[in-house]
């Protein structure tokens, strides 16, 4: 019988590749989609920026051709980027959505054809406990993130009948290369009286100290192999907790919390 095999991209470091490494763990077949070279044993690397909509359409076609099939899809690629949204230059915005949103949309549109075909697939989107509570100061992240969910909602909908769900995932804070990654902007902080970089430092100590990248990547690689899948699953009882929390209060006390932790 053929090997399952499965498309993770931003799958050269951090949660991309815990994922990765998890899955050939389970028997999986694996080929991670990233812009830099990726070493690790057993899974297979493909050079392409998730943004180019060309380079994907042939990245996919290629593991078609060589796998035969495609199962499961991980869209881990992503970045973040941190700063007031008025002194955030537009074209960083738009790079954030194009990468985190948009490259995510590319990848899964390439797939669905051939999901489509064989009658069943997974595709597992990564999302963030941001998507629901919306970070001050990372403001195009956490909207890029809900984007992200939004999207998944919907086109789980749209694709079931043909045997392929569709689920997000929200990891928390997670110690990974994802941090020193961000790009940040301190530009107007002194007109904020200092709460941006207070916001962002208290953010980044968070991520320091947070779950390993090797914890999130085994949850993810259980998830995509369910039998059955939620719409949306977070990372860690205490984010689990926290979404909970987000749905029960009212959208104005919510916000107040995030605004106190993070925008003072």
């Amino acid at each position: 019988m053929d090997r399952k095999t499965a498309i993770v991209t931003g799958g050269s470091s951090g949660i991309g590749k815990e994922t990765a490494l998890a899955l050939t763990l389970l028997g999986i077949k694996v080929y991670e989609l990233s812009r830099r070279e990726s070493a690790a044993e057993g899974i297979t690397h493909i050079s392409c920026d998730v943004t180019d909509e060309k380079a994907v359409n042939d990245a996919v076609k290629k593991v078609y051709d060589e796998a035969g099939r495609i199962d499961i899809l991980i869209n881990c690629a992503g970045f973040g980027i941190s700063g007031a949204v008025e002194y955030t230059e537009l074209s960083q915005a738009k790079l954030q959505f194009d990468v985190n949103f948009f490259g995510t949309v590319n990848v899964s549109r390439a797939v669905i054809p051939y999901m489509r075909e064989k009658g069943c697939g997974r595709i597992v989107n990564i999302s963030s406990v941001a998507a629901v509570a919306h970070i001050p100061f990372q403001t195009y992240y956490s909207a890029s993130k809900a984007a992200v969910e939004s999207y998944s909602f919907a086109l789980h909908n749209e694709i079931s009948p043909f045997g392929i769900s569709v689920t997000a995932i929200q990891p928390g804070d997670i110690s990974t290369g994802f941090t020193d990654a961000r790009t940040k902007s301190f530009e107007g902080d002194d007109i904020y009286c200092g709460r941006i970089s207070r916001s962002v430092e208290g953010m980044e100590k968070d991520e320091r100290k947070g779950m390993s990248a090797q914890t999130a990547g085994k949850y993810i690689a259980k998830i995509s192999v369910k039998k059955k899948v939620k719409p949306v699953y977070a990372i860690g009882f205490t984010y689990k907790f926290l979404c909970i929390l987000c749905k029960i209060f009212p959208s104005s006390v919510r916000n107040g919390i995030v605004g106190m932790l993070y925008a003072k």
